[in-house]
């Protein structure tokens, strides 16, 4: 990593939290995302994944969907996880009734604040909204489920119609903690930390920061969260939600630990099993190159630095390959070089070739990628070297 992320200068400018808990709702916003249908079985099997790499919260579902996404939730908590298990709510007093026959430990519940929402969606004031939220709080903490209060396109609203509902659900109902929520996406990193500050001090709660990534910072927006002393963030497996998707779960993993120095225990070595069950389930590839997922992560074709990508990828990667579970990759096409073609004939027990040889194969490589448009498998790299080797030898 950057020695500067941990500088004094860098690090006294931060207010960061003693600890931060990641909320995945992967099993709610993640199934949101538009053609993708979880079965029972599904969402068991990747609550227990999610469990498993060490997310602290899951959000297994909002039970008043569906039958069956209360019969998920219901065996998602008879599960005996280590991670708490959460539901998504409206404000009312049947979602959470359900929260608790599903056998929840807390509750998400969620109401619009966003002027758009609020006066073309809803034709609601702050004043309807605290009145339909505030017994709804009280009915959930009464009955021993932890309230997150989750007042949704937040970084939409008047700041009047934030700080008056803010206040007045101090005064009437308090909750657990409260929720900043960047519905659209469309809030920088500075405007996020100035807003967690905001809120935190106008109720004293834990901040929990939930975004989207229509403008591709669902992460970082979320990380720039935690550093003005947000104790919670919130995420989706591979980046899955509506739209663009929300913060992606494995980013803000490896951008706690490593970027901010948290020792957060999270099973990096796991998360490519837990990308490839919530892909297959979903139907979704991983781009190759998506960050901390992509199968193309630590390939290397062009020829300078090969030497390092096994024996010293750190040299070469931003994360040794091996952190999560990888390993670093050669391939050949057209921006190899000469030592990307003896490392494959080595690698692939072929023997050596002297320079001329080695030149003659490497020209070819870069035809036949130029005209492939793409890296050569290892059949195709053999058809290549295999003449050049047998002609010279003869």
């Amino acid at each position: 990593m950057s020695p500067y992320n941990f500088v004094p200068e860098v690090r006294n400018s931060l207010e960061l939290p003693s600890k931060v808990e990641i909320h995945d709702a992967t099993l709610r916003d993640g199934e949101q995302t538009p053609g993708v249908v979880f079965s029972v079985d599904d969402k068991i099997a990747i609550a227990q994944m999610l469990n498993d790499v060490g997310v602290d919260r899951i959000e297994a579902g909002m039970p008043a969907v569906s039958p069956q996404d209360a019969e998920a939730i219901k065996q998602i908590s008879k599960m005996g996880l280590k991670s708490r298990i959460f539901t998504f709510a409206r404000a009312m007093k049947q979602d959470i009734d359900m929260a608790l026959e599903c056998g929840a430990q807390g509750v998400i519940i969620e109401v619009p604040i966003g002027y758009p929402k609020l006066v073309t969606q809803f034709g609601w004031t702050w004043k309807e909204v605290l009145a339909r939220s505030a017994p709804v709080i009280n009915y959930a903490r009464e009955n021993g489920l932890y309230a997150v209060f989750f007042p949704y396109d937040t970084t939409r609203a008047r700041p009047d119609d934030l700080e008056n509902l803010c206040k007045g659900i101090m005064a009437e109902s308090p909750p657990d903690s409260i929720g900043i929520v960047d519905t659209m996406g469309c809030a920088t990193p500075e405007a996020i930390k100035y807003m967690v500050r905001w809120v935190k001090g106008m109720t004293g709660l834990p901040i929990e920061i939930h975004t989207h990534n229509d403008f591709g910072m669902g992460v970082a927006t979320e990380l720039a969260a935690v550093t003005a002393g947000a104790e919670v963030v919130h995420s989706c497996g591979n980046g899955l939600g509506e739209r663009t998707g929300n913060a992606a779960l494995e980013e803000l993993m490896l951008g706690l630990d490593l970027l901010y120095g948290y020792e957060t225990g999270y099973r990096f070595d796991l998360m490519p099993k837990l990308g490839q069950l919530l892909s297959e389930r979903a139907n979704i590839p991983i781009a190759r190159n998506k960050p901390i997922l992509g199968a193309g992560n630590f390939t290397r074709e062009s020829g300078i630095g090969i030497q390092y990508v096994m024996h010293d990828p750190l040299v070469m990667f931003g994360t040794h390959p091996a952190l999560t579970g990888r390993a670093g990759e050669v391939v050949l096409g057209k921006k190899s070089g000469k030592a990307s073609v003896v490392y494959k004939l080595d690698q692939m027990g072929m023997g050596a070739a002297d320079d001329d040889g080695i030149a003659e194969i490497l020209e070819a490589v870069k035809r036949a990628g130029i005209k492939k448009r793409d890296i050569l498998t290892d059949d195709e790299f053999k058809a290549i070297a295999e003449p050049v080797l047998a002609r010279r030898a003869a």
